[in-house]
């Protein structure tokens, strides 16, 4: 297959370019782009074929879970159940931005292959500005898992993605280098206390700053 490639700062200056790629997506399309972190690989969670597209790309097995974006706070609650007041108060606090909350999903609003254990989904709000627009266009929430095999670190420049993903995904995007170090930071609000699953860019003393030493 033929890949569609852009380059973000090109493209920024095109007024539909965001309108073309949603539409892409609506479709079925699968992607590469950059995020405020790594490059990311993935499209509509609401398609099934397109989650098990994104599995067999990665060659991750099955049952490891993939992460999501969102375009904001309002596009979170219509896919999660009971939000408490902690989440409330990150979502608020540290959105947008690389704080990735796992939280528990609402019943049969994606495909099952999507959901972590006790039918949870990861989800964050990105900084980039234009990747919330697309998002926001697309109408449902965005895989983003990193592009890069399972067990290969994840992947910050443009010509190692295409190593890796030209002539296999639809669409790749090119935004250069992107920031790397670290990825997002992974809070989980399923238990009784909210627990750092993995620290990234954000400390988690920084979390636990923002909420108990107030």
């Amino acid at each position: 297959m033929s890949s569609k490639v852009f380059s973000l700062l090109e493209q920024t200056s095109v007024p539909d370019w965001l309108d073309f790629l949603a539409g892409r997506l609506k479709a079925g399309a699968v992607m590469v782009y950059p995020t405020e972190t790594f490059y990311g690989l993935g499209g509509l969670a609401s398609l099934e074929s397109v989650a098990e597209r994104v599995f067999s790309l990665k060659g991750r097995e099955a049952g490891k879970p993939l992460p999501f974006i969102a375009s904001d706070l309002e596009m979170v609650l219509q896919f999660i159940a009971e939000p408490s007041d902690l989440f409330f108060r990150l979502a608020e606090h540290f959105w947008p931005g690389s704080l990735t909350l796992v939280l528990r999903s609402r019943e049969n609003i994606l495909p099952d292959i999507l959901y972590g254990p006790g039918r949870t989904i990861a989800v964050r709000v990105p900084p980039l500005h234009w990747l919330r627009d697309l998002v926001r266009k697309s109408g449902s929430l965005l895989i983003s898992t990193s592009a890069n095999l399972s067990g290969q670190p994840p992947v910050d420049n443009f010509s190692e993605v295409l190593k890796i993903f030209q002539g296999r995904v639809d669409i790749l995007i090119d935004g250069g280098r992107t920031p790397g170090e670290k990825p997002s930071t992974i809070i989980d609000l399923t238990g009784a206390e909210p627990t750092c699953l993995r620290e990234g860019k954000i400390p988690a003393e920084e979390v636990w700053a923002f909420l108990y030493e107030r």
